[in-house]
């Protein structure tokens, strides 16, 4: 009977399959993908490939500039004019009367040549120490930078409002002036040599959505 029952026990045992996992299917896609790809689809990969370049970096603080048209910068202009000949009156006038001198008119007299000093010196001056700036640009809201610098420097200051605007003075040199009225970046001719040009600032605030 024993004998009987340990047959039959390890009849059944052998019968009895023993437990497996279930299986799992894969994607084919997946498998297909993670087969070695072949010579020639290297080759096909490698034309569609490009390589990868790096993405060049601005320069800071130069934001999308909107350049100020010929006749905004004309009135500035004349607006800077009528404060140079207030600061002449009031200074290099004032000297003249109290002293009993004359101005005798000649281009080299000594009323001239520093009636010319004072027209140089507000420019660059104001230019250098008031952000681009001078009266007449802060009125209308205009402003000088540079197309090339993060700054305006001295070299450029002095390149722009002193020498090139010395030679913009006479005539028939004054029509270096026009290009501002239909160059791209309204530019006259000393904005050309000094890469530079004016701005509108509210615009550029505006476009920035800086306005309130």
């Amino acid at each position: 009977m024993t004998e009987q029952w340990k047959t039959d026990e390890e009849q059944q045992s052998q019968t009895i399959e023993p437990t497996t996992k279930p299986k799992t299917f894969l994607n084919e896609r997946k498998v297909l993908g993670r087969k070695k790809a072949t010579d020639e689809e290297q080759r096909k990969l490698r034309k569609k490939w490009r390589p990868y370049e790096e993405p060049k970096e601005t320069e800071p603080g130069f934001p999308r500039y909107f350049y100020a048209g010929f006749w905004m910068r004309s009135f500035a202009f004349l607006f800077d004019l009528i404060c140079i000949a207030a600061i002449r009156t009031s200074t290099l006038g004032l000297v003249y009367r109290l002293a009993g001198l004359v101005d005798t008119g000649d281009y080299f007299g000594l009323y001239n040549l520093f009636s010319i000093a004072i027209y140089l010196a507000y420019f660059t001056g104001l230019t250098r120490f008031n952000h681009g700036q001078t009266l007449g640009k802060m009125v209308f809201g205009l402003r000088v930078v540079s197309l090339s610098e993060k700054e305006l420097t001295w070299t450029t200051i002095l390149m722009r409002e002193t020498v090139c605007r010395f030679i913009l003075m006479g005539f028939p040199w004054i029509v270096g002036y026009l290009p501002a009225a239909f160059s791209k970046n309204k530019q006259h001719l000393g904005d050309y040599f000094c890469e530079t040009s004016v701005v509108t600032i509210n615009l550029i605030k505006a476009f920035n959505q800086e306005l309130v």
